[in-house]
């Protein structure tokens, strides 16, 4: 993650198959918007729900590119749940819990606001869009970009 320290980060956990796999062209746009002031979205690709994310590395990447256009990076696919959580995602839920106090991620497309000290912002669930989440990431952007 020292890639991306000072940055303002969308973590999100992304499927190929799912019913908010369209999420993608909102979130590449919400990316090319805010990555001059130092956002960047990053692409979990996960199976755990539905096996909705079955394809290989090269296989995700070729359909996030050539049917949304995603520049933004994409990781090797993850477990987010369970015993084999990935360890940022462990820390990110740790940080920011779900509905009535839950850290386990209920599906495909939840999403972690992550402000450029490495503080977990916000946790959006799958049916926030990335259209909604644009005014929070506008607003910690801008405020980030004052303070440069």
């Amino acid at each position: 993650m020292d890639a991306w320290r000072d940055k303002t980060l969308l973590i999100v956990n992304v499927a190929s198959r799912c019913g908010y796999t369209p999420q993608y062209e909102g979130l590449e746009r919400l990316y090319r918007q805010y990555r001059d002031r130092g956002f960047v979205v990053l692409g979990f690709p996960c199976n755990q729900f539905g096996h909705q994310e079955p394809g290989t590395p090269e296989q995700i990447q070729e359909f996030c590119s050539q049917e949304y256009d995603v520049t933004f990076p994409l990781f090797s696919r993850i477990d987010v749940n369970g015993e084999r959580a990935h360890p940022l995602f462990r820390f990110l839920k740790a940080r920011k819990k779900g509905i009535l106090g839950s850290e386990s991620i209920k599906w495909n497309f939840t999403k972690f606001l992550v402000g450029p000290t490495g503080e977990v912002l916000k946790r959006y669930g799958s049916s926030d869009t990335p259209e909604k989440i644009g005014a929070d990431v506008d607003r910690i952007t801008r405020a980030d970009s004052a303070g440069r």
